[in-house]
């Protein structure tokens, strides 16, 4: 009897877990504020990058015989620094290693505010482990200087060697510098500057969304406000003072909209055998037969001996064995009008990942899977 009780629960779980996926895939989008779904034209970062050395190093650095731009890099520094190398001098450099420094600058950057960097070998350095960045200026993609970057590294990696082995944990070539580089220049914004004009940019473009957004804003101030341009533009006529322009801004950010469905979409990914599918992706009928084949090969090799008092030679002569299998293979109808349903008919095939895909690319041919395929 307890027996018959604990198979009986477990069924009604079974069968709670399968409302409760139905559900959750039946269960209507959210809205969303408008700032996770779009953003203002001109709010964005700026990639700065910079080229530099790393002294300190506990003899991980570069061979300079490899790596000869780091001993002019250093002789150029010192040379600066009122330093005279003779010409001709072969330093033996262990200490020092070149590297890039590589940064984003945030919008609304002001001078003296810090960034974080990551700065990486550009050469045979061994580790970075230890070393210091010496003042190194970062550019834009103009070629101006907006940041200068210096400090101690922070590198998360580790490794040891000795007598001919070695270990080694994560990457040592490269770290990070958190706050190490101040910024010197700020980058030009003019926001709302033509007649308090702006601009809406969405990170998809989807024109129902669009139109969905255009309707919200309007409905949020109580009058047109905005305008669509395109599916993915809208344009917004903002105050002229700075101060209403802000709040403004601030207020069509926090505008509640439903973004349209995401058209059904299938991703694979051929390096990993992943297969990922939207709740859009629907299966129209179809028959499909799945079989794999293997074929083993089993090479034994004997020893062929001559007669007695024989002219002949001791060779080793192989003898190889070839199977070959197939697993049998039935047609199966595949069919969903859901996501749960669609998992389950393909499940049913019993199929690997990486034959999945082959499985996703027949049925995209035949017509049967409605959903437009990805691969990365």
């Amino acid at each position: 009897m307890r027996l018959n009780g604990v198979k009986s629960i477990k069924r009604q779980l079974a069968q709670l877990g399968s409302v409760l996926l139905v559900c959750l895939l039946a269960f209507p989008a959210h809205a969303e504020r408008i700032r996770e779904l779009a953003t203002f034209a001109g709010v964005r970062d700026n990639q700065l990058v910079g080229y530099g050395l790393v002294v300190g190093l506990d003899s991980t650095g570069d061979q300079t015989t490899q790596a000869p731009f780091t001993g002019q890099s250093l002789t150029n520094m010192l040379s600066q620094l009122g330093v005279t190398i003779p010409p001709g001098t072969n330093m033996q450099l262990r200490n020092v290693a070149a590297v890039m420094i590589t940064a984003d600058l945030p919008p609304f950057s002001r001078p003296g505010q810090r960034l974080d960097i990551v700065v990486s070998s550009i050469a045979n350095a061994r580790s970075l482990r230890g070393g210091t960045l010496l003042m190194s200026p970062l550019k834009g993609a103009d070629g101006d200087t907006y940041a200068i970057a210096q400090g101690n590294m922070l590198v998360g990696g580790a490794g040891a060697q000795a007598g001919g082995s070695s270990v080694q944990i994560n990457q040592q070539a490269s770290g990070r510098i958190p706050g190490g580089a101040l910024v010197e220049r700020e980058v030009p914004l003019n926001l709302g500057g033509n007649g308090g004009l702006l601009e809406l940019q969405l990170n998809d473009a989807d024109f129902g969304t669009v139109q969905r957004m255009v309707t919200a804003i309007n409905s949020e101030f109580g009058q047109s406000v905005a305008y669509a341009r395109d599916g993915r533009v809208i344009a917004l006529d903002g105050p002229l003072d700075p101060n209403a322009r802000v709040n403004f801004m601030a207020r069509v950010e926090n505008v509640q909209v439903t973004p349209t469905e995401a058209p059904a979409r299938v991703v694979l990914n051929s390096r990993t055998g992943s297969v990922v599918m939207n709740s859009s992706v629907t299966l129209r009928q179809a028959a499909v037969a799945h079989g794999s084949l293997s074929i083993m090969i089993d090479t034994r090799f004997g020893v062929s001996q001559p007669a007695p008092l024989g002219q002949g030679q001791t060779v080793v002569v192989p003898d190889a064995d070839i199977n070959i299998e197939q697993q049998e293979a039935y047609l199966q109808i595949v069919e969903g009008a859901q996501l749960n349903e669609v998992v389950n008919a393909l499940n049913a095939l019993g199929a690997t990942p990486q034959d999945l895909m082959s499985i996703l690319e027949a049925l995209k041919a035949s017509g049967s899977l409605r959903a437009e395929l990805e691969v990365i």
